[in-house]
């Protein structure tokens, strides 16, 4: 095989002091908080698949990877962190004298730790080609589109996603040391407490380096490295006034309704595709989610409308322009990335014979749910609960939840039961 480039830039002296340093500052560095996701990775483990974590920059990818590292014996694995500049270069090509230049310093291991693996083209043969002789690899990544792309066509059947979002609710309170509550015990005291904590979480976010360095303006940073490095420069984008625009305006608004058309027009873009096109981008770099309408013709789950959401609250008030108090939307886009983190089959209900919603529907288990900022309110309960009543005479609904400030007894209207949780509660209580 040829010399490469890369390897041409680097003595043999150079690469191993390379994977030293790396191998070093991986073991050493802070494992912070546990993840709930660690359970997810640590249950893979049996399997011959590889794992791929992939989700925002600086969502703690890495630092989940050294979670499960310390787990095992610090002998067993490579470790290799492709977003070092001294990676500049690298391609395909060199994946062979990399791997004798790891044997060489570590001796045989039949593992492999991977950081920011999409940094380098044709990473999946190489991958492929290792799992093959049964190596097992675990695998980060900061670009969805990319992962899930590449995976299809390579790596179909041998892989296993796992999704690593900001802090929960739950995580966030382990962060700052905050006792997880007794439910069974709760005081008044303690339920303002949670709600207060509920609050702070929902201006501060989960983005973990921003809650461990408060004083440094990290989310605007972090914001901007994703639309320039992994939007703009990834799919080459000369101009990125409207990218800017666009992302701004979902920032926002989320929990938001929008149309294509509507966008179109209201940042004055040109075309259609276009609008298309960046709200792909957004998702497949992890700033925005966007959920379907569910009908059972797919085709009109298509062209309808559909709701976005931000990955996370402390980004969004960090970064977009609010006229008013936002909590309630802020309120429903953590509901939905609760739900987002255990399935991809989230909907919302548009009842079109009289214009009412439903926030959240999920068909597989046949759940309705409702976000209501406050259900004191005569109105918005009679609103709320009116709109889950005709939501089941249409869809089958085997649990209808209206998440709110506090619990109260199940509500019976017009045969349906709903029960009526504390969003604090149900955060806490739903799952990883």
């Amino acid at each position: 095989m040829a010399d490469s480039p890369w390897k041409n830039r680097w003595s043999k002296d150079q690469i191993r002091a390379l994977l030293l340093e790396q191998a070093d500052s991986f073991w050493k560095s802070d494992i912070g908080t546990p993840r709930e996701a660690l359970q997810k990775i640590t249950q893979a483990a049996s399997s011959p698949h590889a794992v791929i974590i992939s989700g925002l920059r600086q969502v703690g990818k890495s630092t989940l990877l050294a979670q499960f590292a310390h787990q095992i014996d610090q002998d067993t694995f490579y470790y290799l962190n492709f977003e070092d500049d001294r990676f500049l270069g690298f391609t395909a090509l060199d994946y062979n004298d990399l791997y004798e230049a790891l044997v060489e310093t570590f001796g045989q291991r039949q593992l492999f730790i991977i950081d920011e693996i999409q940094n380098i083209p044709g990473w999946e043969h190489f991958v492929r080609r290792f799992m093959d002789q049964g190596f097992k690899f675990y695998i980060s990544g900061s670009n969805a589109s990319l992962l899930s792309r590449e995976l299809g066509t390579r790596l179909t059947g041998r892989y296993i996603p796992i999704e690593l979002f900001p802090f929960s609710f739950r995580e966030y309170l382990n962060f700052y040391g905050y006792p997880l509550p007794d439910f069974s015990r709760m005081k008044t005291t303690d339920q303002a407490n949670l709600n207060a904590q509920l609050s702070a979480f929902l201006q501060s976010g989960g983005i973990p380096v921003a809650l461990k360095y408060p004083q440094y303006s990290h989310l605007p940073t972090l914001y901007n490295d994703v639309l320039y490095r992994d939007i703009a420069t990834r799919y080459q984008i000369e101009g990125v006034a409207q990218l800017r625009e666009l992302s701004a305006f979902i920032m926002a608004h989320p929990a938001s309704t929008v149309s294509f058309n509507k966008l179109k027009e209201r940042l004055q873009i040109k075309s259609l595709n276009t609008v298309k096109s960046y709200l792909s981008y957004l998702e497949n770099s992890w700033l925005a989610f966007t959920i379907n309408v569910y009908d059972y013709s797919l085709k009109r789950q298509q062209i309808a409308p559909k709701k976005v959401y931000c990955i996370d609250s402390g980004l969004a008030n960090a970064v977009g322009f609010h006229f008013s108090a936002n909590s309630g939307h802020l309120l429903e886009n953590l509901v939905f990335l609760q739900l987002r983190r255990s399935t991809q089959s989230v909907y919302y209900l548009n009842l079109a014979n009289n214009g009412e919603e439903i926030d959240f529907y999920l068909p597989e288990k046949k759940i309705a749910i409702q976000v209501c900022l406050d259900l004191n309110l005569p109105d918005t309960r009679e609103r709320e609960i009116r709109a889950l009543v005709s939501a089941q005479k249409v869809f089958p609904i085997e649990r209808a939840l209206i998440l709110t400030h506090a619990n109260e007894e199940t509500i019976s209207a017009d045969g349906l039961q709903i029960e009526v949780c504390s969003i604090s509660h149900w955060l806490l209580e739903s799952g990883n």
